[in-house]
């Protein structure tokens, strides 16, 4: 049974019978009804059932057309049986809709819609002779099709917006797409072209994607959550747009942010598209230019902060864990550090809750180190590590590092976070700042004298390593680099600040002022250099390694809470996947060409460890995790649809 509200018919066309009875149920009768739609025959009719016994003496009564003097040709037809176009602005309409694709809704389906490759079978069984071209093409040539039609822009916002709009047309082609293709589209879905589809969010934005929550709903969020179509939700994306990649407070127009990384779950780690939802939380914005700008879709108001602000995270976490249950993993991203790590540390106990900016960030550069050790030799206890940023990412990293070290020489964590030195807006983070630190800075506040220039940092703590989580751009200056050429034969710079815009050095400055000798990645991706005859290949410190085969991971083992383990076993097999022969060409991860597999043997490891440390739920444990890492996989091919006897 389905409620009048939603009251939805088995073709895209009137059935028989249907149509007197929707003009009927429209004229706003107080007496509630319901109604069974029953399977339809071969005439492609569907029956109705009343079982309202006033209501069907009412329909019975009723005749099967408008009577003739409403039967004038408005906008809509000959007949307005609805009565859309004779309604007056201030009269109310009931958005009828079809819930069985055919005919032309199945082609504007994008969960079904499979253009032109629809079989010959298929276009006369679902009624689509005559609403597409008489030619057939498979899936394959579609796919040359696309990558064409995407190549041919050369902005990078117009190639996102192409791929926006397959996804939004044919759900399987764009991740057939984004799967074959992905070094070349990932940087178009996702980091650094996400951070102008975000600023631009407001011009460009066409169709919702995923839910909004603002302050509006407050009361009311389970509420919001059912109204998304999709009950078997088992990863959530949300964000709130405060700090959005490098580019600071983008409010409502973070939407990006959730929908990209969503899209990389599916495609890089299988997760099904229909168990995915990107939410974004809109509490407001402290952006002036975003508050003025007419076209800005989210509340034009300042940031709730305090109770609020905590109340309503409340109710959404709340919401999300009735609503899913248990084991639906909420990702946050891209929060401000006051809020992500609040966040994180209310609510690891009793959520599945996981901070890509905070944790994601942690474990892929943990896995580029581990394999640069290979490059460098000794283990991470030999290695001295500076960073220039000490929010989220700095102190994520800095964290899991030293969980690392101190599992691998049993010495204790204080004793290990001596090694590891953070910089922020104010300079070395030492022991004389301590009491005006923010909680999560205070652990790496060590003995040293005040220094404020980040050469000067590096000068006296001669660390290997330099990683820059700043979000400022070309902070690592020729000076900087020089410094650490001088003190390491082979020195180990990550810039890992996104957009591109706000990475800390190009891939072209580390290797130039290094003399060819450093060790490089970056968090957006730089295009290979040629420094005195040798080509250099920048990795890319990408979280994409990582959060799509760790979410995987947990889905397909049932995992009830994120453990630091997790993260530990997810950086270790990230690095176990590094070849030889990547790394003779000095890179530290491994190509995206082969994430699939790369996810396959994360999610593996990650499972085991879930199982080991007993948060596994879902028994008995696969025999060949890897096998069926594989076989939970969701692959975009076409599926063929059930012919009618």
């Amino acid at each position: 049974m389905i409620s009048s509200s939603s009251c939805s018919f088995l073709s895209n066309s009137a059935v028989a019978g249907s149509r007197s009875f929707c003009g009927g149920a429209r004229k706003g009768h107080s007496s509630p009804f319901r109604v069974v739609c029953l399977a339809p025959s071969n005439d492609r009719n569907g029956s109705v059932v009343l079982d309202s016994p006033a209501k069907k003496e009412q329909i019975r009564n009723e005749p099967t057309s408008p009577p003739a003097e409403e039967e004038t040709v408005s906008s809509g037809g000959p007949q307005d049986v609805y009565g859309e176009d004779k309604a007056t602005e201030d009269q109310f309409v009931t958005p009828w809709n079809v819930s069985v694709a055919s005919g032309y809704t199945l082609l504007r389906d994008p969960h079904f819609n499979k253009g032109l490759a629809f079989t010959e079978k298929e276009r006369d069984a679902h009624y689509l002779r005559g609403l597409l071209p008489p030619t057939v093409i498979p899936q394959e040539t579609q796919v040359k099709k696309m990558i064409q039609h995407v190549r041919q822009y050369q902005v990078p916002l117009q190639k996102y917006m192409a791929m926006m709009d397959l996804q939004e047309r044919n759900e399987r082609l764009f991740y057939k797409l984004l799967i074959e293709h992905v070094e070349e589209l990932l940087p178009v879905v996702y980091t650094p072209t996400v951070g102008e589809a975000c600023q631009k969010y407001g011009s460009i934005f066409m169709r919702p994607q995923g839910l909004y929550i603002s302050l509006k709903e407050k009361g009311r969020i389970l509420e919001v959550l059912r109204n998304w179509p999709e009950k078997n939700i088992q990863v959530i994306v949300v964000t709130d747009g405060e700090r959005i990649l490098g580019l600071g407070d983008l409010g409502c127009q973070g939407m990006g942010i959730p929908v990209g990384k969503l899209s990389l779950y599916t495609a890089l780690g299988g997760v099904r598209p229909s168990a995915c939802l990107p939410i974004t939380i809109d509490v407001g914005t402290n952006n002036e230019n975003l508050l003025n700008d007419e076209l800005y879709i989210g509340l034009k108001q300042r940031r709730a902060t305090g109770q609020e602000y905590a109340e309503l995270m409340h109710e959404f976490m709340s919401a999300v864990k009735q609503n899913y249950g248990e084991k639906v993993l909420i990702q946050f991203e891209d929060f401000a550090n006051h809020n992500a790590f609040d966040l994180l540390e209310k609510y690891r106990s009793t959520h599945l809750v996981f901070n890509d900016d905070i944790q994601g960030t942690a474990s892929v550069v943990l896995a580029g180190l581990v394999a640069a050790l290979k490059l460098v030799g000794g283990n991470l206890a030999d290695h001295r590590f500076l960073f220039l940023g000490a929010g989220e990412a700095g102190t994520g990293i800095a964290e899991l590092i030293a969980l690392e070290t101190s599992k691998q020489t049993n010495a204790p964590l204080d004793e290990v976070r001596k090694n590891i030195w953070l910089v922020d807006s104010k300079g070395l983070i030492v022991s004389s700042r301590k009491e005006s630190l923010q909680h999560f800075k205070k652990p790496w506040a060590h003995d040293h004298e005040p220094v404020h220039r980040l050469v000067d940092a590096v000068n006296k703590i001669k660390p290997t390593v330099l990683i820059g989580t700043s979000g400022q751009g070309r902070t690592f200056t020729k000076e900087v680099i020089e410094a650490m050429a001088s003190i390491n034969e082979k020195p180990i710079i990550l810039s890992l600040s996104n957009p591109t815009s706000q990475s800390e050095c190009t891939a072209e400055e580390a290797y130039k002022w290094s003399q060819g000798r450093a060790i490089f990645a970056s968090g957006s991706p730089f295009p290979p250099v040629e420094y005195e005859g040798k080509v250099f290949v920048p990795g890319q410190a990408n979280n994409a390694y990582i959060f799509p085969g760790f979410g995987l991971g947990l889905i397909m083992s049932g995992t009830i809470r994120v453990h630091d383990d997790l993260l530990l076993a997810a950086s270790e097999a990230l690095a176990a996947q590094v070849s030889e022969e990547n790394f003779e060409k000095g890179l530290i991860y491994p190509p995206f060409t082969n994430i699939r597999k790369i996810s396959a043997h994360i999610a593996a490891s990650v499972a085991a460890k879930a199982y080991e440390l007993g948060l596994a739920t879902r028994l008995p444990q696969p025999k060949d995790l890897v096998k069926f890492a594989e076989s939970c996989m969701y692959t975009p091919a076409y599926r063929s649809y059930r012919q009618q006897e």
